[in-house]
């Protein structure tokens, strides 16, 4: 009997040894990417229509599987009912949190309830919803798009016309979508200070679509019978379908029209280089995506802890239900001055992607 006893001593002793020497030895990192492996993230964004959103599901993915995490990803085709699906689906398949990009901002406070409901936390991405609980927010400045945009036309209407004075159209993106909302009051600030500039047209347009731009730029043409000065789009894709009206009448031409766009879709910077659009706004997507990445996996790694106590360097942006924790990154001015030195440098795209590729009229 005591020799059995003794044995049983050592075995335990042995094995207890072996499991110190194995975590001792394992590579630097191999607890917490153990930890971190049963960790599932989902992240849902509102549509993969913009050539952008590609970039946007690779890196995020990218950080948050170096950081040992599983991404969970699907995207809207902005649909509203097929987010709520994918919000309850992920939920059902276990994730510790989301993030999401709302298709409907007005209305995406009920998804981050349903997630609540669950105990699961859920981060913003891109597009604030509005009057809703969220527990982090991150973005870029999108009032600042819009004014990027505006001043990058009066610098046009000065090189252009002598003066600034003139017609501007206003294509904004989905109905009631705070996105749009906010880089519209941008521009629209702009216009405002200049008496001379006339804002002929602010329309909104279904799920984003640079069709539904190309008609309403069609039917704008012909009411001021082709003297609209200047067009402001919510997104690179409107901007594409507003070229696509103008080219019809021989006016995708910076030297007779401006058109900015945002979101810098490769199809845009060209339209730059070959002179048919003006400007385009360069959302930095790397810092967004791997922010938002990081700040996903740091919350859900503490779920019991408050935000505050888990993240630091966030400013409060009240979006009419609460003070959302929120980390604004950066947008930059893209013409062709300076496309080498923005998108090229950053690495957005390659000189053979930019001034290698034609792009039809249509």
């Amino acid at each position: 009997m005591k020799r059995k006893k003794f044995s049983l001593v050592m075995i335990t002793a042995f094995l207890t040894m072996f499991a110190f020497s194995l975590m001792t030895f394992l590579p630097y990192g191999g607890a917490r990417k153990a930890e971190a492996q049963n960790m599932k993230i989902g992240f849902i964004l509102k549509t993969m229509q913009e050539a952008r959103y590609q970039i946007d599901k690779s890196l995020f993915i990218a950080k948050a599987e170096a950081l040992g995490a599983q991404v969970l990803f699907d995207s809207s085709s902005n649909n509203e009912l097929t987010q709520l699906r994918q919000v309850e689906k992920m939920l059902e398949e276990g994730i510790q949190l989301l993030v999401l990009q709302p298709v409907n901002t007005g209305t995406a406070g009920n998804l981050v309830r349903l997630a609540h409901e669950k105990g699961i936390k859920v981060v913003g991405y891109d597009s604030m919803l509005q009057d809703g609980p969220l527990d982090f927010m991150v973005m870029q400045d999108s009032w600042a798009v819009g004014k990027l945009q505006g001043q990058a036309m009066l610098e046009w209407f000065k090189r252009k016309k002598g003066k600034v004075q003139g017609k501007v159209a206003l294509i904004m993106g989905q109905p009631a979508d705070s996105n749009a909302t906010a880089m519209s009051s941008g521009a629209i600030e702009i216009i405002k200070k200049n008496p001379g500039l006339e804002l002929v047209a602010q329309r909104s347009h279904l799920d984003w679509s640079p069709d539904l731009a190309r008609e309403t730029t069609e039917t704008l043409l012909v009411k001021f019978d082709n003297k609209i000065d200047a067009f402001i789009c919510n997104n690179s894709g409107l901007a594409s379908g507003v070229i696509s009206a103008l080219a019809l009448e021989g006016l995708a031409d910076t030297e007779k029209v401006f058109v900015a766009g945002s979101d810098a879709d490769l199809r845009n910077i060209v339209y730059i280089v070959q002179g048919k659009q003006t400007a385009d706004i360069w959302k930095k997507i790397k810092p967004l995506a791997y922010k938002a990445a990081e700040i996903a996996i740091s919350l859900a790694k503490k779920p019991d802890k408050a935000v505050k106590d888990v993240v630091k360097g966030f400013k409060l942006i009240n979006n009419g239900f609460m003070d959302v924790p929120t980390i604004i990154t950066p947008v930059v001015l893209v013409t062709k001055d300076n496309i080498d030195s923005t998108v090229i440098e950053g690495g957005f795209f390659t000189k053979e992607q930019v001034y290698g590729q034609l792009i039809s009229e249509n």
